[in-house]
């Protein structure tokens, strides 16, 4: 009876559903929405990033306004043999007000190009958004990956524990080896020495999770099952435009493009010169003999461009060749991206079609395979090593489409990181 009772015992762990916690998938988006906001509100990046932010936009106003009016005082043709104000009829007590003027459309390129500065740091604040959305899925998806081993290596090892249980049976009446015994047993020290180094990687990165969440390392984590296959439906040329759209790489690579182009036109307006306008008023000190009438002045100053072959158009051969620069960079990102987005969907397509083939061929096949094997050891069929190698093939697939799934998973995340923008 007891014999019968550990088969039934058997078929019924080959019953378990080879893919957990399907029925908590709301749960899974629920928490991984969670632990996303979490990160890119707490992480030490962004709030640099803000900070960086926030300090360029005190700069447009700065360098669109006109430099400080000057003011001067001063004393003129002073006679030393006397020290007298009434002396001479040139001696003054002057004030001087100037104040420098820029050629008209010099500021408002300067401001141009301080405001790509400050879009150039906000495409790079998203980029770094984006990356670690990106890194918080990669490292959630991979605890959920040990969440569903260690449960797969339980179920394994209770089946192993059965095992056991019927070859000491069968050796107890004198129908099995002792050394089918001690097989079974080996493996399932294998078996607990796997959930051991399972439990050690969970350890780690729910560490890596927490500090990407701005949370101490040993912070506790609730990682539900529920990983499902994303149904894919984009061709590689809605992806790529999509990625022009919205990457903020390459975003930030077009504004280097206009803030290239803005000092070009800055570096042109070189050659025409800056007004500097002034006034001023001499006070004068009447004598015994003669009234002297105060004197007011008005003046303007110009740069003249003398240098210009070796200055002002050596600026603007500069500045164009860090427009054609900031292009051939854009080209580069954007090439790089558009390769990256056939490597993830080819990559796509591979996985889509190893989970088909494992969950729907192979698992079954092996499970049948194990079944069988199963019904032949109870008749003295087939012999405990080859029922052994059959649970450990079934066992070893089942690991395998976790696996599987994840990086299909993994591999999508970092699509939508390459792409931009969250498409699923």
């Amino acid at each position: 009876m007891r014999h019968w009772t550990g088969w039934i015992a058997v078929f019924c762990l080959l019953g378990v559903v080879v893919f957990p916690g399907r029925l908590f998938a709301e749960s899974f988006e629920e928490v991984l929405k969670n632990f996303i906001d979490t990160a890119v509100q707490n992480h030490p990046l962004l709030g640099e990033a803000d900070q960086h932010i926030n300090a360029l936009n005190e700069i447009p106003a700065q360098v669109s306004s006109l430099e400080d009016p000057v003011l001067e005082f001063g004393l003129y043709n002073l006679p030393t043999n006397s020290f007298a104000f009434d002396q001479e009829a040139m001696t003054q007590k002057k004030v001087v007000v100037s104040q420098m003027f820029p050629f008209p459309g010099k500021l408002g390129l300067k401001e141009l190009s301080a405001e790509k500065d400050v879009e150039m740091a906000r495409q790079h604040r998203d980029e770094l958004r984006l990356l670690i959305e990106r890194d918080v899925k990669l490292s959630f998806y991979e605890l959920c990956f040990l969440k569903a081993a260690q449960e797969t290596t339980l179920e394994n090892k209770k089946l192993l524990q059965q095992f056991v249980e019927m070859a000491q049976t069968k050796y107890s009446v004198g129908k099995g080896l002792q050394q089918d015994v001690i097989k079974a047993q080996v493996e399932l020290s294998k078996i607990m020495d796997e959930l051991l180094r399972l439990g050690q990687l969970e350890a780690t990165e729910k560490g890596k999770l927490n500090s990407l969440m701005n949370r101490l390392p040993q912070d506790p984590l609730h990682i539900p099952h529920g990983i499902q296959k994303t149904q894919f439906n984009f061709d590689i040329e809605q992806l790529q435009e999509l990625s022009v759209d919205n990457r903020p790489l390459l975003k930030e690579a077009q504004a280097l493009i206009a803030r290239s182009m803005a000092g070009n036109a800055l570096a042109q307006k070189e050659y025409y010169p800056d007004l500097n306008v002034g006034v001023s008023y001499g006070q004068r000190e009447d004598s015994l003999q003669t009234r002297h009438p105060d004197l007011v002045s008005a003046f303007f100053k110009v740069r003249i461009p003398l240098w210009q072959s070796s200055k002002q158009s050596k600026k603007v051969s500069e500045t164009s060749y860090r427009i054609e620069y900031a292009r051939e960079t854009y080209r580069k990102l954007k090439n790089k991206i558009f390769m990256e987005i056939k490597e993830a969907t080819d990559q796509e397509n591979k996985g889509a079609r190893l989970l088909e083939l494992i969950g729907e061929g192979i698992i079954p096949q092996a499970r049948h395979s194990l079944e069988s094997a199963m019904a032949g050891y109870s008749v003295d069929k087939v012999d405990f090593l080859t029922l052994l190698d059959n649970e450990a093939t079934l066992f070893k697939w089942q690991i395998k489409y976790h696996r599987e799934l994840t990086n299909y998973e993994k591999n999508i995340a970092t699509l939508e990181y390459t792409v931009g923008k969250s498409i699923f």
